[in-house]
């Protein structure tokens, strides 16, 4: 289990800060697939172990700006999102779109929002503007790819970690 979690704590990392796309305001990536999979197989405490650890490792080895735990605990709390409703639970749609959505309009438009906020002291408005576009557009691939991971990929991947 240790090393699994290492692994997708360091595909987390590897995912958010060199296969993504940055922006001031805006970051695009799949940095949410080794937080669902430790998730799925884990359960919401490991998720977010590897959430967390991810983000406040790829901020202090690989800084695009000053370290900010806000953004580390909004990741905390996105693996604990994950687990809740993807853990031992049966690959359904409405879990991979209730946990996505929680974290996109409370995570990520509300806290993320708050902490640009406090960060850049700016007006929250503008700072939305910019953001509410990319959530329309990437909420449902992290839809897709949360219920295909759900189901018969969790399978082949509990095999391959046990083999």
């Amino acid at each position: 289990m240790l090393v699994t979690l290492a692994l997708l704590t360091a595909m987390n990392v590897v995912l958010t800060r060199f296969l993504g796309i940055q922006t001031p305001l805006v970051q695009i990536n799949f940095s949410f697939v080794p937080v669902v999979l430790a998730a799925l197989l884990y359960g919401p405490i490991p998720a977010a172990v590897v959430g967390g650890l991810g983000d406040f490792l790829g901020a202090i080895l690989f800084p695009a700006g000053a370290y900010f735990p806000g953004f580390t605990l909004t990741a905390v709390l996105a693996g604990l999102v994950y687990g809740f409703f993807l853990y031992r639970k049966q690959a359904a749609l409405w879990r991979a779109i209730a946990a996505v959505l929680l974290i996109t309009v409370v995570l990520n438009m509300g806290l993320n929002t708050l902490w640009l906020w406090i960060l850049m002291k700016d007006g929250v408005w503008g700072i939305l503007s910019t953001r509410i576009p990319k959530y329309f557009l990437v909420a449902p691939v992290q839809i897709l790819v949360t219920r295909a991971l759900s189901g018969r990929l969790t399978e082949q991947f509990r095999r391959l970690i046990a083999a």
